[in-house]
């Protein structure tokens, strides 16, 4: 048996540096090999021996190997062992031995018919963009070797913070746990449950991105200047529906004509449903609010009618990252667009696709003849949350409310 030479000075200072990367974590010499252990003691305790003689001329790569090993398992979530695995280079074949396609679509089926099902609408928007991005890199010619490693590089290219990196992490890390579990890859692939590092978050002094609203005159502009052909129609009813009904870009998905069963009266209906912070958003009649040119006149689009004659055909909205990224993507290839996002942002103001139902909010304010609660009603929020939404919602009740009080007032006042 080799003897255990650990009160040399250089010994000394080794393990010392190793104490201090966390509670717990200590190395010495295994009498078996005479190679560099390395312990970590918690709720049980673990033990590895590495590559490395246990001797001065190695301490300075040993403890290297334990710096990164020890990333490993506080970052990543790895095990001991696997953190040792994969810091000494041992990460599988990916290509050989994985089959990262099959499990894509074994997993595709997990989500849509076991467990918390979801809509074939939700993993074509939120699942499938980033799983398709994620085989790319697994079955390239330089793979990444991790989860972490795959989770950043299918990430990145989204602000810090953001709900579609947030979204891309937590799907990717859903996806990369069924291949572990259900698919039996190496556990290596098995990602930590958290990902806040992953993810980010937003700079403190970062304002949160709200949109503004835009002139009736600006939409109808807008919608002009769209190319006169088969797409360009389409695009134009996608923003004619969201700027007359004030609807959130998703609820095009959503949307169909009912019939009142009494009146005969045809309707508009969303029947979105989401659950978020602000309550519940339930299935709603909507209601129509045509948009004024400057002259005053109103916009006939005729939508209803034309919807129901089927005569309008929305575009596909539910590839790439969902119907808001769709739309953004046709718009951010439009002159039209562009310049009035040059106007917009030259008044210190935000335009995006939210614009339109911000737009409808404020013509809803304007003809002063609709109450608050029933603006809320009708697009698909509290009063709370649409008060919060829209300032003008309340500065415009009470403007009105005072309005009132004055000429109450008035014939009772005196002159001095």
């Amino acid at each position: 048996m080799p003897k255990v030479r650990n009160l040399d000075h250089w010994a000394i200072a080794f393990r010392e540096q190793v104490r201090q990367l966390g509670h717990g974590w200590t190395v010495r010499e295994s009498p078996k090999s005479g190679r560099v252990m390395l312990k970590v003691r918690g709720a049980t305790e673990e033990a590895v021996t590495l590559a490395f003689p246990w001797a001065a001329s190695a301490a300075a790569d040993a403890q290297a190997r334990v710096r990164n090993i020890y990333v490993l398992v506080q970052e990543n979530g790895y095990t001991l062992k696997q953190a040792a695995m994969v810091a000494e280079g041992k990460a599988p074949k990916l290509t050989e031995q994985q089959d990262w396609h099959g499990a894509v679509e074994r997993f595709k089926q997990q989500k849509l018919r076991h467990g918390t099902v979801i809509k074939l609408a939700t993993w074509e928007a939120k699942y499938a963009p980033v799983l398709s991005d994620a085989v790319v890199m697994l079955t390239s010619s330089k793979p990444p070797t991790t989860p972490a490693d795959l989770i950043d590089r299918c990430i990145r290219g989204w602000d810090p913070g953001s709900r579609t990196r947030q979204e891309r992490a937590r799907n990717l890390a859903q996806f990369l746990r069924h291949c572990v579990n259900r698919e039996q890859f190496p556990v290596i692939w098995q990602p930590t449950t958290d990902l806040k590092d992953a993810i980010g978050r937003k700079p403190a002094d970062a304002r949160r991105q709200k949109s503004d609203p835009i002139s009736d005159q600006q939409i109808i502009n807008l919608i002009a200047s769209f190319p006169d052909d088969d797409a360009g129609r389409r695009w134009a009813d996608v923003i004619r529906l969201m700027a007359e009904l004030g609807l959130r870009p998703v609820e095009l998905m959503h949307l169909s004509v009912r019939t009142d069963p009494k009146s005969k009266e045809s309707y508009w209906w969303c029947s979105y449903e989401k659950r978020a912070g602000g309550g519940v958003t339930r299935p709603r009649r909507l209601y129509s609010l045509p948009l004024q040119n400057d002259d005053g006149t109103l916009q006939e689009w005729n939508l209803l009618q034309r919807w129901q004659a089927r005569l309008i055909e929305l575009p596909s909205l539910g590839s790439g990252n969902g119907v808001a990224d769709s739309i953004a993507t046709y718009l951010n290839r439009r002159v039209g667009w562009r310049s009035l996002r040059a106007q917009i942002e030259a008044e210190g103001k935000r335009l995006s696709c939210y614009s339109f139902r911000h737009s409808y909010s404020l013509r809803c304010h304007q003809t002063k003849e609709i109450p608050v609660g029933d603006i809320a009603l009708a697009m698909g929020h509290s009063i709370e949350v649409h008060c919060r939404s829209y300032p003008w919602s309340s500065e415009a009740g009470a403007v009105a409310a005072f309005e009132r009080a004055n000429r109450l007032m008035a014939p009772q006042s005196v002159n001095s």
